[in-house]
């Protein structure tokens, strides 16, 4: 009974106004959007920031370090998005914004609470086993690293939760590097 709202992609317009009737209540509301790549990725590509997010919980970090990962992590989808053809607006919206605030800062999220449990120095390994769930990001984390990478493209958080998942980084030091990256304007 709680109001909420979610997207519909769909090439077929028609069906996904259908849809939206259908679906669409007083607490539920259904959008629609054409940008099936930009819902998919930003669907997708949220949950590698969410962990970078529950590693700064679990690290102790405040509300401005995940405020300035959420934003950050925003940047890299939306590089991503947009080189696969991807509309910049769609970011923007539920499944840009929306989709990755709540995932990033709900205590239900799974991938943020993998991340909070790296973050307080466990292993991956050992939280994996302990999980009944999937942590989508941990698989989205290396799909989207060697993307990006065949695309050319900069998604300096990404690579760092790649290699504390995948090369046992210890996330102190991922934070170190990303922190002493060379400057840059925003």
């Amino acid at each position: 009974g709680i109001p909420t709202t979610c997207v519909i992609a769909s090439h077929d317009r028609a069906l996904a106004l259908e849809l939206q009737a259908l679906f669409s209540s007083e607490r539920f509301r259904v959008y629609t959007s054409d940008d099936i790549v930009g819902v998919e990725l930003g669907g997708a590509l949220k949950n590698i920031i969410a962990i970078a997010a529950g590693i700064s919980d679990g690290m102790g970090f405040g509300t401005n370090t995940k405020s300035a990962i959420l934003t950050r992590g925003l940047v890299e989808i939306s590089r991503l998005g947009i080189k696969r053809g991807a509309r910049p607006e769609t970011f923007m919206g539920l499944t840009g914004v929306g989709d990755l605030a709540t995932t990033c800062m709900s205590t239900h999220s799974r991938n943020r609470s993998f991340g909070e449990a790296i973050g307080k120095g466990r292993s991956v390994k050992e939280v994996l086993a302990e999980t009944s769930m999937v942590v989508e990001g941990v698989a989205t984390t290396k799909a989207a690293y060697k993307l990006a990478k065949r695309c050319g493209i900069e998604m300096p958080i990404t690579a760092e939760i790649y290699k504390v998942i995948y090369e046992g980084k210890n996330p102190k030091d991922a934070v170190r590097d990303l922190m002493t990256r060379a400057l840059k304007r925003e």
